[in-house]
């Protein structure tokens, strides 16, 4: 699935619907249709477009919706588009009642850009892994979950760390493999996310395949060699 995502931004504050979008477009693949001020705007946006958007990025506080009413409009009317918040609200109950509105993630402002990439690669990833299946293993479902996430770095360092191998950097690389548990991560693009070369980046991923945390696979393309690529281990 090479198209473009498409992503509405419903924030209220011109700068930091501004600042969303801007971080949206660094992400590839992206690209933001439109920013609504209010629920209204937002509503009418989706009424009258054409080709529905992927993605909304909602704020809890719209001025003219009370709560999570906005929220659940848009759920009832709209209910393919998958929705993020990005809040500065972090009441146990409101986030509580999001998820069980069925959002895909929830940001809590102000968002870190590692954090908030991480949440747009994983929703990337996950569209591609849906449009590539007609039907899904166990496996596929607990990843699909997070029935299982990457192990503390704690966990996994009880043993000592073999030589080479960074505490900080090897939990920047564990990150990066548990956001891309459905098409998997290659040692380029790990080391692009961590900021380490790709030799540098292949080395922390073979460690985890050494030590059962994560597993490689040869995807070949059509032309060239085949692609070695990176998903956590399911247990």
């Amino acid at each position: 699935m090479k198209q473009e995502l498409h992503v509405l931004i419903i924030e209220d504050d011109f700068r930091v619907a501004e600042i969303n979008r801007q971080l949206v477009e660094q992400v590839d693949g992206y690209v933001v249709d439109s920013i609504a001020k209010t629920g209204d705007e937002a509503i009418a946006f989706l009424a009258d477009s054409r080709q529905l958007p992927d993605l909304i990025l909602l704020d809890v506080f719209i001025p003219d919706r009370k709560g999570l009413e906005l929220l659940r409009e848009i759920r009832g009317s709209f209910p393919h588009i998958d929705i993020i918040m990005l809040s500065a609200a972090k009441e146990a109950a409101t986030i509580e009642e999001t998820l069980r509105c069925g959002i895909f993630d929830y940001l809590v402002k102000p968002v870190d850009f590692f954090r908030f990439e991480q949440a747009l690669l994983r929703f990337r990833e996950q569209k591609r892994f849906f449009s590539s299946r007609q039907e899904l293993e166990q496996a596929d479902i607990d990843r699909l979950i997070g029935i299982r996430s990457i192990p503390a770095a704690a966990e996994i360092l009880d043993g000592g760390l073999p030589k080479g191998i960074d505490q900080l950097t090897l939990v920047g690389v564990m990150e990066i493999l548990q956001g891309s548990v459905y098409e998997g991560i290659n040692a380029m693009e790990t080391g692009k996310a961590v900021g380490v070369s790709r030799s540098t980046a292949r080395r922390y991923l073979e460690h985890l395949v050494s030590i059962g945390e994560a597993k490689a696979q040869l995807n070949y393309g059509e032309i060239g060699r085949p692609e070695r690529r990176y998903i956590p281990w399911t247990k």
